[in-house]
């Protein structure tokens, strides 16, 4: 059977006395650094231009723009979450292995890079089941980790958090806490990693990282708010986040992202266009910066950790309490 115990979602924790398990003991804030694995005409801006009948006629450039994040997330010793498209892993099942014998973690990104609210309940259960089962042949590992497409899990498809619990897996990340734009954002949740009781038990839900300003969420965890952004802005408020809410960060990127050569696509509006092409050109640049700053981990590693701190704070309250008659 694939369904886990759900009543308390663990991970394998890092081997004991490996150069892994001392960093992951060392780290004061750990966050998860994170890539969504898709080729630059796969993104959700494009689609109504490109259809995915036509995504075997562009030239791959996932591939060597994936190995390009490798190298980087290696030269700083960084274990990273992959989530992957089940597209790119179908034609493609050496660059997961890749990824997977690195020590990287590989998640779901969903097969055909659908947005959720455009399926029913059952054309995603069969999109999540197809895609996990591709990784997971290749990998030979359970895939327990989720990103939707473009954080597609709204308001509107609430109702895909049950059947990933259904399904197995133990992390998502998919719900941006942030006004809707469109596309993605749920503004009143909970804007840290937190637990969400579903029908068929608890689901972690990790989102990308916003800080509050002014009453609102405003975004800072990657993608084109990290291209748009000037570098010190990123690295303040990520380190807000870590100082003063004591909480990990979410941080996320895309292969494409580091390719400024990478074609130009015409068919799409001048603002769509805008959103996809600034600033390619110091994308690299800027997460070396970012991964000498922040200490980063896979998702399953920060999970282990919170759970880890929770666990010794209950075991604290439970000795306090015996110990004065109080409970805390």
């Amino acid at each position: 059977s694939r369904s886990p115990d759900v009543r308390c979602p663990q991970f394998p924790p890092p081997e004991t006395g490996s150069r892994e398990a001392r960093s992951y003991t060392s780290m004061r804030q750990l966050n998860a650094f994170t890539v969504d694995v898709e080729d630059y005409f796969q993104v959700s801006a494009f689609e109504k231009s490109i259809s995915r009948n036509q995504w075997d006629q562009f030239d791959c450039r996932v591939v060597a723009n994936t190995h390009r994040i490798l190298r980087l997330l290696d030269r700083h010793n960084v274990r990273a979450t992959f989530f992957v498209l089940g597209w790119v892993a179908r034609r493609y099942p050496r660059l997961v292995r890749d990824i997977h014998s690195s020590g990287h973690e590989v998640g779901s990104h969903g097969y055909w890079h659908r947005l959720i609210y455009h399926q029913s309940p059952e054309e995603f259960r069969d999109n999540l089941r197809r895609s996990r089962d591709v990784l997971e042949d290749t990998i030979g590992e359970r895939v327990t980790a989720h990103r939707a497409a473009s954080f597609s899990i709204t308001k509107r498809s609430i109702w895909a958090l049950d059947i990933l619990a259904e399904e197995g897996f133990l992390v998502d990340s998919s719900i941006f806490p942030t006004p809707c734009n469109g596309r993605y954002g749920i503004p009143d949740v909970e804007p840290k990693i937190h637990r969400i009781t579903t029908s068929a038990g608890p689901l972690w839900e990790f989102p990308p990282s916003v800080v509050r300003l002014a009453r609102l969420n405003v975004p800072v965890s990657g993608g084109g708010y990290f291209r748009l952004y000037p570098l010190s802005l990123t690295l303040y408020c990520l380190a807000r986040i870590n100082r003063r809410a004591r909480q990990p960060f979410m941080f996320y990127v895309h292969p494409w992202e580091l390719d400024p050569e990478q074609p130009r696509l015409r068919t799409a509006s001048r603002m769509t266009r805008f959103r996809h092409y600034v600033n390619l050109s110091t994308t690299e640049r800027k997460l070396d910066v970012l991964l000498r700053r922040f200490r980063f981990g896979r998702v399953r590693d920060v999970v282990n950790h919170r759970t880890d701190r929770e666990d010794r704070h209950s075991a604290s309250s439970d000795l306090c309490s015996r110990k004065t008659g109080v409970n805390v």
